[in-house]
């Protein structure tokens, strides 16, 4: 080893300690506290390298960013005077470095143990104001406001804030909570056997109006259908009273030629009856009357129609 090599090693060595005693950097997303002796000196640091004493000043960096907070399940009293399971979270961060070290002595543990004790007395007060179904369907984020608002009070002197309280799960205890379904289910019941029977009694009654308009629609249509057919009968009446006036032997003669067709469309080739009936009276003369030589069984001469 030369001389200038054992002349610049202490150099190096003092230059070395000097920067790892006396020197300090803070993060941004870090808060540094300056002590001397143990007594709080200065706060407040921009990010970057700052100076300190060697063994007189010391320094502790505490990080601001927001932490998580999970605990374990609590369980709580509603104003149903019913258990409650609640399983929740917490987002806090520190606020004031100085204040946090003299409530907790710089400990994290200590500062969520703190935090967790004063979360579950608000988060008590506010669900024993409720009942379990303003718990579970009501304004979920009003009552976090809540209880974010009133822990941020109690904890204003330790230089911590609550950012957040959040409700992961919300469950009855097991003990209860087959009675609770049970009598929930037998609830439910009821509501529907009630709904089913006014159900029941409108359908029945839509039922009833339905048939009294089928039967009061069928009345008026055949009231109108025997109308119709009544004029249609007196029309075809006055027609064939018309047609008869000006024709009476064509007339005659043309109904008899129907009832001539009728009775012989049937396909039977027998009929028994006098020869001189009226039914045959166009078979005997073309004007429909008899001759004066026709008599009847007992020898009685017909008289002329």
């Amino acid at each position: 080893m030369n001389w200038v090599t054992r002349l610049l090693l202490p150099i190096v060595v003092v230059i070395v300690f000097l920067y790892a005693t006396a020197t300090f950097q803070v993060a941004e997303y870090q808060e540094g506290v300056k002590f001397r002796l143990g007594e709080i000196v200065e706060t407040e640091f921009e990010p970057g390298l700052h100076f300190k004493l060697p063994f007189v000043n010391t320094v502790r960096l505490f990080d601001t960013r927001i932490l998580s907070l999970s605990t374990p399940p609590e369980r709580f009293l509603t104003s149903e005077k019913k258990n409650l399971i609640v399983d929740y979270y917490i987002k806090w961060r520190i606020t004031n470095p100085s204040d946090f070290y003299r409530a907790t002595g710089g400990r994290e543990a200590v500062a969520e143990s703190r935090l967790n004790q004063i979360v579950k007395d608000s988060m008590k007060s506010q669900l024993s104001s409720r009942t379990i179904a303003e718990v579970v369907s009501g304004d979920r984020d009003l009552f976090m406001r809540n209880v974010i608002g009133t822990t941020n009070e109690d904890i204003s002197g330790l230089g911590l804030e609550i950012v957040d309280v959040r409700i992961m799960r919300i469950e009855l205890p097991q003990e209860v909570r087959e009675s609770v379904y049970s009598r929930m289910e037998k609830e439910r019941s009821t509501v529907a056997k009630a709904i089913r029977s006014r159900g029941e009694e409108q359908a029945k009654r839509i039922t009833s109006d339905a048939d009294r308009q089928r039967v009061v629609i069928l009345s008026e249509s055949q009231r109108e259908a025997d109308e119709i057919r009544g004029e249609g009968d007196a029309e075809a009446a006055r027609v064939y009273a018309e047609s008869y006036s000006q024709d009476e032997e064509f007339f005659s003669f043309y109904r008899s030629i129907q009832a001539y067709g009728k009775a012989f469309a049937q396909g039977g080739d027998t009929f028994v009856l006098s020869p001189d009936s009226p039914f045959f009276r166009y078979f005997n003369s073309p004007n429909g009357t008899q001759d004066e030589g026709d008599k009847d069984a007992a020898g009685t001469t017909l008289p002329a129609r």
